[in-house]
């Protein structure tokens, strides 16, 4: 039986995967980091998911869904992640379920201090400066400079303990939106355990491509996707939370819907898209025929690599992201080096060679361009990728 790395390399397996995706005429997508798409059969089940709550209304979901069918989905979705059902609560995303953590961990007091990075999400790092604000404790920022390294980044985090001994809380992302950088969850975690720090990990790029044990990470508090990797529809997450923890974080805004005992009182209020949710059993069942996390980050990480090992010769490209396997995955991130502006360079992909991208800023290496392949994706696009940087760059 071949191994995930070389069952990536099977394009005629992975073509037949792409055809099970309806894609719209126009540039080629290397902006999938966004949200996912769907299959041409989750797609119609959704569809018909809408239609038929859309006629029954009411009547089914009270009756059906929320009693029932919502539990079984719950449980599935804990049993792929290797979790009880008492640990996990669906949301409309991650950020919903990063901020409910963030707003609602009642440990924190007077002197405490929250640890953050240039590499979070701008929305977690806005609630965390909320958080700052609103609880009378300091936050503290701290920056990784290119280039990093596996043992770099621990270094640096061990740093931040040892020099801010008042340190309480930190958000950690698991894969930076920026550039691609995947974190050395696990090893940056015990560390933060042995100096009596709680994480609250950004999951929203892991979970569909990186495959991780999260019993073994050792986190108390995290916010995922299901709309990115797992190709779920719009728009659906979850947050977790370690049983034993549970009470770290309060109920959301005094939500009395369920017991405090019930983690489900830790998400947002409203009325949850049903369709979407009734459509994740084909969704988990897709993802687990595939081979999972493994199976999809190894195809992922193969067409990122036929781009990057070119592009690493060229003198005017420059690579944000480490070739290390622990720190990368499918998302990474470049720039030119002759130009200031990455936009113009953006733009230039895009109307000369029909291949769409984004930039990202925000971080301590600056301005760069995201590159961001999807199962939807070919090698023969990436080989167009490397003539386009190759030529621009020249």
């Amino acid at each position: 039986m071949p191994s995930n790395a070389e069952h990536a390399r099977d394009e005629h397996f992975w073509h037949a995967v792409a055809a099970r995706y309806d894609l719209e005429p126009g540039p080629i997508n290397l902006e999938n980091g966004y949200f996912g798409r769907m299959t041409r059969s989750v797609v119609a089940q959704y569809e018909r998911h809408i239609e038929f709550i859309n006629r029954s209304n009411s009547v089914h979901v009270r009756q059906r869904f929320e009693m029932i069918e919502s539990l079984e989905i719950r449980a599935q979705l804990a049993d792929l992640l290797g979790t009880s059902a008492d640990a996990v609560a669906l949301t409309r995303c991650a950020s919903d379920g990063l901020h409910a953590l963030i707003r609602n961990y009642n440990a924190l007091r007077p002197g405490d201090q929250l640890l953050v990075s240039d590499q979070e999400y701008p929305s977690v790092l806005g609630a965390m400066r909320w958080l700052a604000r609103n609880r009378g404790v300091e936050l503290i920022e701290i920056s990784h400079p290119c280039p990093v390294s596996f043992d770099s980044l621990v270094a640096t985090y061990q740093q931040a303990f040892e020099r801010y001994p008042r340190l309480k809380l930190m958000a950690l992302t698991y894969v930076t939106h920026r550039s691609g950088l995947v974190m050395p969850v696990q090893a940056i975690a015990a560390a933060a355990r042995e100096h009596g720090v709680d994480v609250i990990l950004d999951g929203a790029h892991a979970l569909g491509q990186i495959d991780f044990d999260l019993a073994a990470l050792g986190i108390p508090f995290a916010g995922f996707n299901l709309q990115k990797w797992m190709g779920a529809p719009l728009s659906l997450g979850f947050l977790y939370i370690d049983p034993k923890r549970l009470a770290d974080i309060d109920p959301d805004m005094g939500e009395e819907r369920y017991p405090v005992s019930d983690i489900r009182a830790r998400a947002p209020y409203g009325t949850p898209n049903i369709p979407a949710w009734m459509t994740l059993p084909l969704v988990f069942e897709e993802h687990r025929a595939l081979g999972g996390s493994a199976a999809k980050g190894a195809r992922l990480n193969y067409l990122r690599d036929l781009w990057v090992s070119e592009a690493r010769r060229m003198p005017g490209i420059e690579v944000l992201t480490p070739d290390d396997p622990r720190l990368y995955c499918g998302i990474t991130s470049l720039r030119f080096r002759h130009e200031p502006e990455q936009q113009r360079m953006v733009e230039r992909l895009l109307t000369e060679y029909n291949l769409f991208t984004v930039t990202r800023d925000g971080t301590a290496h600056g301005n760069c361009i995201r590159v961001t392949p999807g199962l939807a994706n070919t090698a023969q696009d990436m080989k167009l990728l490397v003539r386009a940087l190759g030529e621009l760059s020249g």
